[in-house]
């Protein structure tokens, strides 16, 4: 009778506990939609945004860290300007990152570019250096209104005496923009443009759009932008927007360009992010199918447990909270009492003060726990794994002679030492040496663990990586 009790509440219990799973499944696939429809927007954004950094910030950047240079200064300073000097510099620039560098010189009133170029700043002719000379922002990014039209960053160097010596910049011809957009269009599908405080459209992955001479497209005159509210257009607020360009569907997410006032509108194809997201639906769904049936396998074999007054052994690893040293002698009383035999063996991570020390105690903290999940895999189920100090483990291996103890420390040895390296620091290699004692003998934990450290001491005096053992007497 009690046990038949026991069947019936069991059964009502894995039935509460396939209907709580189904409805935890229903609302893991919507989540998992939306989490979806989250990762489209940041794999749109993401290719961008590297993107923007690599061809827009990374020579901003250059630039504002070369403007501080004492050469620069001293190339700039003066009432006459050395322009072999100068142009030497800036050759040697243009080869060193290949971009095109030039000098704007206040006191020569003229622009030296890398190309052996020099313009005259006239003002009424050059209005680019007269309306930023006073404008307050140390750096300033505009495209340049002439044949083969460019996009520059503009940085103003000032003497120590903060007196304003003229301009440093870096130069990108459009073309070079258009063919990278075009590139990046294919392979990732999405439109962008980059739009300035005024809403005209600076750079733009449509070729049609990008400025000719001084002739820049406003986002006004983009139907689509048009039949936009008022209130949208005027605070130019599109964020998570969805527009139709030619009979498409797109949404739009905006990254912010504070360093020159800019917003970047990314426009991404809703037709791609769609099926992207009934993929993730049909995944879900087919995950619920499975996990139900698997409870319900999971209840028939308990079933059959019970008629046979059988009850499965549970196990449970817990890799983060390993037994101490209080905990482990009890364990190795038990298994020797159990076994007659045990090795024991000791295992220290390689110069971990030394890593600590050099990448912090973060770093440290990552690299014990890949050790200690490797090992936790890795060992066999009657094996207990404990922690023996803040940088060393210790394994209890019952019934297992010293020459399979060693065979198994080389195993362990082998792939704690290959084991991919932290995402953080790829060149920083986790390895360990291994110490190994054997008791056939009914002895204190404290006899057996000395001899293991002596051999885990050896392990490291002969070079650390290494496995060694050292038997009682």
């Amino acid at each position: 009778m009690n046990t038949f009790r026991t069947l019936h509440r069991s059964i009502l219990v894995l039935f509460a506990v396939v209907v709580i799973a189904i409805v935890t499944l229903v609302h893991f696939s919507i989540s998992k939609i939306v989490a979806e429809q989250s990762r489209a927007q940041q794999q749109s954004l993401s290719p961008a945004i590297s993107l923007i950094v690599e061809q827009i910030l990374k020579p901003l950047h250059i630039s504002e860290a070369l403007g501080h240079s004492t050469e620069l200064v001293d190339l700039m300073d003066g009432e006459k300007v050395n322009e072999s000097a100068v142009f030497k510099t800036l050759d040697r620039l243009e080869k060193e990152f290949g971009l095109s560098f030039f000098i704007a010189s206040e006191a020569e009133r003229k622009q030296y570019n890398s190309d052996g170029s020099i313009i005259d700043l006239i003002e009424g002719e050059v209005s680019w250096y007269f309306k930023y000379k006073d404008a307050p922002q140390d750096s300033v990014a505009d495209i340049g209104k002439w044949e083969d039209t460019h996009f520059y960053i503009d940085i103003k160097i000032h003497d120590e005496a903060e007196r304003f010596l003229g301009f440093f910049g870096v130069g990108k011809s459009l073309r070079s923009f258009i063919e990278i957009f075009d590139t990046y269009k294919q392979e990732y599908g999405y439109d962008f443009l980059f739009v300035d405080g005024s809403g005209d459209i600076m750079l733009s992955s449509d070729e049609s759009l990008i400025a000719s001479y001084s002739d820049f497209t406003n986002l006004s005159e983009l139907p689509w932008y048009s039949s936009l509210p008022l209130t949208i257009q005027n605070e130019q607020a599109l964020n998570n927007k969805l527009v139709t360009i030619d009979q498409k569907d797109y949404l739009i997410a905006e990254v912010k360009l504070n360093q020159f006032g800019w917003t970047v509108f990314l426009l991404s194809p809703l037709e791609d992010r769609q099926a992207e997201i009934s993929q993730a639906f049909i995944f879900s769904v087919v995950t619920l199918l499975v996990v139900v049936f698997s409870l319900f396998l999971l209840i028939y074999n308990l079933l059959y447990y019970f008629r046979k007054d059988m009850q499965p052994e549970l196990v449970v690893r817990h890799t983060a909270r390993l037994p101490e040293r209080d905990n482990l002698e009890f364990i190795y009383k038990n298994l020797l009492s159990e076994h007659n035999s045990l090795s024991v063996m000791l295992i220290n991570v390689d110069h971990l003060s030394d890593i600590i020390d050099a990448h912090g105690r973060n770093t440290g903290d990552d690299i014990l726990e890949k050790v200690v999940s490797y090992l936790a895999e890795k060992l066999r189920e009657q094996d207990i794994l404990g922690r023996w100090s803040s940088t060393e483990f210790i394994v209890l291996l019952p019934n297992t002679g010293p020459h399979v103890a060693f065979d198994l420390a080389q195993n362990l040895r082998h792939g704690v030492a290959t084991l991919p390296p932290l995402v953080e620091h790829p060149d920083l290699q986790i390895t360990a040496s291994i110490g190994i004692s054997y008791t056939a003998s009914t002895r204190p934990m404290q006899e057996v663990t000395a001899h293991a450290e002596d051999a885990l001491y050896q392990a490291k005096r002969d070079g650390c990586n290494l496995v060694r053992s050292q038997l009682i007497d």
